[in-house]
């Protein structure tokens, strides 16, 4: 009965009868399953299969612990380099072996390209605001004086840092009311004319833009190494040439100010005016009673005596703590809890100087309004 049936199916199918698929469902009706085709080359292919004299698997390049006979020339062709490889829980530096092959893959795919965070970036939908600040008087600020050292005046201008600015000085490369002035500490109006490579500069408005760092971005102005830096975060905030105000360590993440108000970056800067800082810290292991309270009292370091303004645990397992800090030495955190054998899973800064990540999302930042900018240059933290 099948070989009748599957005769008749291949003459429809020469006669140009109906299709194949009528026939199936036929079948299905008659006899309740459908009809199983054979394999004709079922036999064929082990047949082949056990012809095969080969120890090659057509898997074997999917597996990782067969290498093919290049990855092994690769290898023995492969030297060895010493590198960084980041901090241990003591902080200290570790350092490790490294295939310069591997490395020069890493240094060719781990060059940033700045155009990936412009096109995402809110300076197109958010417009910089300007600041008026003239009608806000200092408490018990100095009266300002009319002239400034030329080479602030440079830099405000967004040509070149202070340091820079004397080295054009010197050079002769600077022109006041059209004379040449190569004398460290000259003092110019806000009036007169500066001049540098033939064309006027004035000097520009203050600009306070609000970062949310994310991890694995340093905090640095240039790096000769081409890794990702903050400045490609706010590449587009502005054209005037801003600069972060302190630093954040490479892990760690949360609010960083970023201006070209050399005065209020010196101000926020400096351990007297005690800026406030608030960081969420994640620790690997959870903290002890006994060293909770060491950490609250203050803690002796390899430097000097490190004073804590509060501490707080936030979680159940005593692991995330809130931590709130004015101290600004380097990598403060990170050693504290080093010092007493934890290490830092997560460190986050959630406030700075009365600035929080309310409605500023990781990697994204924002204007300073002009209160906020008051605040920061006329009242105390």
């Amino acid at each position: 009965m099948k070989k009748h049936n599957r005769n008749n199916r291949d003459g429809k199918r020469n006669s140009g009868g109906p299709s194949s698929r009528t026939n199936k469902s036929s079948d299905f009706r008659s006899h309740g399953k459908p009809k199983r085709t054979e394999n004709r080359f079922r036999n064929s292919d082990n047949d082949k299969r056990r012809n095969t004299n080969s120890d090659f698997s057509p898997l074997q390049k999917y597996r990782k612990d067969t290498p093919s006979p290049r990855q092994n020339d690769k290898e023995n062709e492969a030297q060895y380099k010493t590198v960084y490889k980041g901090r241990g829980k003591d902080q200290k530096p570790v350092f490790g072996t490294e295939k310069i092959n591997d490395q020069n893959f890493r240094s060719k795919a781990g060059k940033f390209k700045q155009n990936r965070f412009i096109k995402s970036n809110r300076f197109e939908q958010e417009e910089k605001p300007e600041y008026n600040l003239k009608k806000v008087k200092p408490r018990q600020a100095k009266p300002e004086s009319s002239e400034i050292r030329l080479n602030k005046y440079i830099a405000n201008a967004g040509i070149c840092s202070r340091r820079d600015a004397d080295k054009l000085i010197e050079k002769g490369e600077v022109k006041v009311n059209g004379e040449v002035i190569t004398e460290l500490g000259y003092r110019v109006l806000l009036t007169d004319k500066v001049a540098y490579k033939g064309k006027l500069i004035n000097p520009e408005k203050p600009v306070y833009v609000l970062l949310n760092k994310p991890k694995d971005f340093i905090t640095t102005t240039d790096d000769p190494m081409n890794r990702k830096t903050v400045m490609h975060l706010v590449a587009s905030a502005c054209e005037e040439r801003i600069f972060p105000v302190g630093r954040l360590d490479r892990n760690t993440t949360g609010l960083l100010l970023f201006t070209n108000d050399g005065e209020l970056a010196a101000k926020l800067s400096h351990p007297t005016e005690k800026v406030r800082k608030i960081y969420q810290v994640t620790l690997d292991n959870p903290i002890s009673k006994a060293h909770f309270e060491e950490i609250a009292e203050g803690i002796t370091l390899e430097d000097g005596l490190v004073n804590v303004d509060d501490i707080q645990i936030l979680s159940k397992d005593r692991t995330i703590l809130g931590l709130e800090i004015h101290v600004g030495k380097n990598r403060i955190v990170r050693r504290i809890f080093a010092h007493l054998g934890y290490d830092v899973i997560a460190l986050d800064r959630v406030t700075y100087a009365g600035l929080t990540k309310k409605d500023l999302s990781r990697g994204k930042w924002r204007f300073l309004t002009e209160k906020e900018v008051i605040n920061l240059k006329f009242m105390k933290k």
